[in-house]
């Protein structure tokens, strides 16, 4: 995120915000704890958020959190949400439907785009709106090309009620055993994310440079994956799909091309 094309008075705070939730997210992820003690983890992290509000950091981490939320004003409530959806990574494994995963977005993707928008002084509903759309297909784009890592931890983010619709059984996407019926839940999910990222497609030129162009990148690298999972049959038990530098090339090009 704290890429060179931010600039230095803004990379400080965008460091601080991704140390708060990488450090929640290796809590409710990584190897070590059992599922009680990383729920009462993120519930101090909690605690810990409202300690910084108040001035009050007693950790690293929200130390430097503390003051960038007091600067830019970054409404509680966003790092709250994320916090809640790490808690629900501790539990929930499955989701029924589209809408109980885009609930699950909503606070574990959406938040980051708001808080990105406030750390360059944007604070406004349209922009949230596009911004929101943008995270949610990032989140989902990022489900579709990870099935095999996450039903490797026992997840599996594809909703339950299209994989009853496609007959595609969730045991053997556990076992990594690719089928037609996972094929074409795949490319029902990744055109209606791709419907999503359309719907946040005008936010880069609502803003400035240099954050046009890295929110520019940010859709591009994601409607790229997209394309991949498509061009590669969908097969993302067998091969995960990643941008090259050949890609980050293209376009960091297209995306300079619109400057001009």
């Amino acid at each position: 995120m704290a890429s060179r094309l931010l600039p230095k008075r803004v990379r400080p705070h965008v460091a601080a915000v991704y140390a708060f939730a990488r450090i929640a997210d290796d809590i409710a992820d990584e190897p070590g704890m059992d599922e009680h003690e990383r729920i009462a983890w993120l519930e101090k992290w909690s605690e810990r958020v409202q300690m910084a509000y108040r001035g009050e950091a007693d950790h690293p981490a929200f130390i430097a959190l503390s003051d960038t939320v007091i600067r830019h004003n970054i409404p509680t409530h966003l790092l709250l949400d994320l916090l809640s959806a790490f808690r629900q990574d501790v539990t929930v494994h499955r989701y029924e439907t589209f809408g109980d995963l885009l609930e699950y977005c909503r606070r574990s993707a959406n938040p980051v785009g708001r808080i990105v928008l406030r750390l360059f002084g944007y604070d406004d509903p349209d922009l949230d709106r596009d911004s929101d759309a943008i995270c949610t297909a990032l989140q989902l784009t990022n489900f579709w090309q990870d099935v095999r890592v996450d039903a490797r931890r026992g997840r599996i983010y594809v909703p339950r009620e299209d994989l009853r619709k496609f007959d595609c059984r969730e045991d053997l996407i556990v076992r990594g055993i690719m089928t037609e019926p996972l094929r074409l839940a795949l490319a029902f999910e990744v055109e209606r994310t791709r419907a999503i990222f359309r719907r946040g497609a005008l936010l880069p030129d609502s803003v400035r440079h240099p954050l046009r162009i890295e929110l520019r990148l940010t859709w591009l690298g994601g409607m790229r994956i997209l394309d991949k999972i498509e061009r590669s049959g969908y097969t993302v038990l067998e091969d995960r799909p990643t941008l090259t530098w050949m890609d980050a090339a293209g376009m960091l090009a297209r995306s300079l091309r619109r400057l001009v």
